[in-house]
């Protein structure tokens, strides 16, 4: 489990291509990894990725088809930018909120405007995705966790917003981002399970 709260960003140096999945090879910079060993979950954008290989600070990860059919990871290339966050302890603060690192799907950057010191950011995705996003529930966006400020249902699919303050652009990779542009979306777990559970007592289970 993770909580949403980027603790580096590193760099991709190197992506290996097989025949259906992939191994990248990811510069941490200023992540500390005295605490990581081989097996370790990372999440990689929002991605949670198993440590294959440590050599000083570059962690190699292998992406199985599923995780290339699924997120943006297999498109990378060396000089790419990822939040990186390590996997939570049991005694470590919440600050964000349960972060699984199963993308559930692509978010679509629509919009983005100063909003005081702040910039808002809109972005799409399918209805099928929408009906998790709530007005003031949680989503992560490329590994990061955001507080969801409004939610628009619309015919081509769902539009929400969300705040970003300064120190959340200068410290993640989503100050960078154009419209266009998408990234990992994660809903919040609970919605997810909630969903299930209702589903199974209508149908009597």
């Amino acid at each position: 489990m993770f909580t949403g709260i980027v603790e580096s960003v590193g760099t991709v140096t190197a992506v290996e291509r097989f025949e259906n999945d992939i191994s990248i090879d990811v510069d941490v910079a200023q992540l500390p990894l005295a605490d990581v060993a081989i097996v370790d979950s990372i999440a990689v954008s929002g991605c949670c990725l198993t440590v294959v290989s440590i050599s000083g600070q570059v962690l190699r990860f292998d992406v199985s088809i599923e995780t290339v059919d699924r997120t943006l990871l297999g498109g990378l290339d060396a000089g790419h930018p990822v939040n990186l966050e390590k996997a939570m302890a049991v005694t470590d603060r919440l600050g964000g909120h349960m972060v699984s690192g199963h993308v559930d799907g692509l978010a679509e950057l629509s919009s983005s405007h100063d909003d005081g010191r702040s910039t808002r950011l809109q972005f799409m995705v399918s209805r099928d995705l929408g009906r998790y996003i709530a007005e003031k529930g949680s989503v992560t966006l490329d590994g990061v966790s955001l507080t969801v400020n409004e939610v628009v249902d619309a015919r081509e699919g769902t539009i929400f917003g969300v705040n970003l303050v300064p120190h959340t652009l200068g410290v993640t990779t989503l100050g960078n981002l154009e419209p266009g542009r998408q990234v990992h979306l994660e809903v919040d777990i609970i919605a997810r399970y909630l969903e299930r559970l209702v589903g199974a007592a209508d149908n009597g289970d």
